[in-house]
Formats: C-alpha cells, structure tokens, sequence
C-alpha cells in the first residue's frame, strides 16, 4: 500500500508541470467592431500569437477570440473570468483599473483613430444645438469612450459640473446598430458617436454630417483602445502576456506596411459590406493610426478624477499599464 500511494504521489508530481502548462497556454481575448480593432483580427486571422508562442518553446497554445458589443460588456468578461485579455476604450477601461484597484491594467494601446459624433439633423452643427429631440446611439452611456468624450465637451462648453448635461440623451447600441438606427430614420436616432467604418459609411450619405471629433475634444492625437487583463494572467502566465503584446506590435507594424493587404484581409474577415479601397482609403486617413505607444491617457483619467467617477487618480500614465510599455515615451 506504502508503495501504492509513493507511486500515485510521485504520478501526481510528473503530471502538474503538465497540468500547469496546458493552463498556461490557453487564452481567451475579446474584441469589439470598427477598424480601429483591426490589429486584433490580424492577430486572429494570421495566428501570430499561436506561431509566436510555439517559436518560443510554449508549445501549442489554444486562442480563442470573442466579439463584444462595448466596454460595459468586456469589462464584465474579464471581471467573471471568462476571458483573459480584453479590448476596450481608455475610459471604460480606467473605471475598470479604479474598481479592481489597479489588479486590472493594461498590456498596450493600439489605436489612436478617433470616435466622431455624426447627426442626420440640419439644425445640429455642434452639440450645442442638441436639443430634447434629439437621441445619440453610443455602445454605452455614461460609461464607453464615446460617452466620456460626450461628457468632456460639454464641460468644454458648460462648465464640469454640467459634463452630464447630454447624458439623458445617449442610447446604448452597438456601432452596426447605432448606423441602422441612424440611416433608417425610424428610431428616433438622430446622431451616432461611432467610429470607421461604420463613420465612413455615415458620412457617404448627403443627410448625415460630423459634429464633433475625439481628437478635437483631447485637443491632438491620442490613444482611443488597448488591451487590458488581470495580475492573475501575468502572475501565471507571464511569457504568454508577453507573446501577445510582441505579437500585437508585429500586427501593427504588419499593417503600417502592408495598407492594401491589410485592408482585404479586413474586408474578407469581418464581411464588410465596404470595399478593400473604401477600407484603404480610412486606413490611410493621416488623422488615425495604429500604435503601441500610449498618448493622452492621463486627460482621461483626470476627467473622470474630477467628477468623482474614480476613486483614486493614476500619479503616471505608467500606473495604468504593466510594463510591457513602459519604455515606450507614452503620456
């Protein structure tokens, strides 16, 4: 029996560094809808995680990938564990790095194409000629990117303690609802907060116009996404964290040099109803990009400090990221 139970044990001991491993190579990553998520669908369609982690001796790694709708529901994900890696606006993300007291950050922005507020009412050349009538779709109020930019403009305009003066406005819909509700004129959606390429296709129509710009509002490029997990995926699984932040950067670069590639593979990927030269045409608009460098994440972070949306006000933009960036001169 002594001998039973020394063989059961030492069975045990060879099989958890086996055990641990196949969790280790696991991951599970969300993604959201636009172009701006493109170096995701990259990483996806060209496996470069998976490749990149088997060069480096992790053997096989099983990626899984999930299309949410906005921050609210990707930072629900994460929080009930059931995804590893997620791909969200800076504000709904901070909120995200407040609540779980900085155990949540993030691996790395990637986009700095900025959301715009469209409208299919003449009378609203800017928001302040929004008025009762008038109904903003955004992929969650008070709390997503385009939201916050929202709230930031109007404190522009009216003062902070007015910054939620459209708020009672705003309507939760996804992009490709949001452009629908928009463009079918039997919603009561007369403006949408939206991104390429649902923006691009807006704008195409005579009816539809730009009223207000994210870089306008932070005043210059900045950072719009990134990628955020919890200190349980880097405490278990760092070298796996860290595959996918190198590989995240050799998506982007794949991308800022290959255009034309890069805009039929997000066509073929995401069955745009856009054409590879309507992709490449936004893909080459100077205003955005593609980076891992973060930019401007404090002017969000101050914001939401203010208006007691956060408890605690990151010191440094570096307090929100692990270092993955951190050599980066982000801001």
């Amino acid at each position: 029996m002594k001998f039973r139970a020394f063989a059961f044990v030492m069975i045990l001991a060879l099989l958890s560094p086996v055990l641990t491993f196949a969790a280790q190579t696991e991951l599970r990553i969300s993604k959201q809808y636009g172009i701006n998520y493109l170096p995701l669908i990259v990483l996806e369609e060209q496996k470069l995680i998976e490749k990149k982690a088997a060069a480096a001796g992790l053997g096989e790694v099983k990626v899984s990938w999930a299309t949410l709708g906005g921050g609210s529901a990707a930072n629900d994900a994460l929080l009930s564990g059931s995804v590893d890696i997620i791909a969200l606006g800076v504000p709904p993300f901070i909120r995200l790095w407040d609540k779980t007291k900085g155990k949540v950050k993030g691996l790395a922005p990637f986009s700095d194409f900025a959301p715009t507020l469209t409208s299919n009412n003449p009378d609203v050349k800017s928001i302040k000629d929004l008025t009762e009538k008038d109904r903003i779709a955004l992929p969650a109020v008070k709390v997503s990117l385009q939201a916050l930019l929202l709230q930031i403009a109007a404190a522009k305009e009216y003062g902070l303690e007015n910054h939620g003066k459209y708020d009672h406005l705003t309507v939760t819909l996804s992009h490709p609802d949001g452009l629908l509700a928009l463009t079918s004129g039997s919603s009561g959606i007369t403006a949408h907060f939206t991104q390429d390429p649902f923006l691009y296709t807006e704008l195409k129509l005579p009816n539809i116009h730009a009223i207000l710009s994210g870089s306008d509002v932070l005043g210059g490029a900045g950072t719009f996404q990134l990628v955020a997990a919890s200190q349980d995926l880097i405490d278990k699984s760092p070298k796996l964290a860290q595959i996918f932040v190198e590989s995240l950067g050799e998506a982007i670069n794949w991308i800022n040099a290959n255009k034309a590639d890069a805009a039929k593979l997000y066509v073929r990927a995401t069955k745009s109803k856009e054409s590879d030269k309507e992709i490449l045409d936004m893909l080459n608009d100077p205003k955005g990009g593609f980076s891992l460098t973060p930019k401007k994440s404090t002017v969000f972070s101050d914001f939401l400090f203010k208006t007691k949306a956060i408890q605690t006000n990151p010191g440094s933009w570096k307090d929100l990221y692990f270092p993955y960036v951190h050599g980066l001169k982000g801001s």
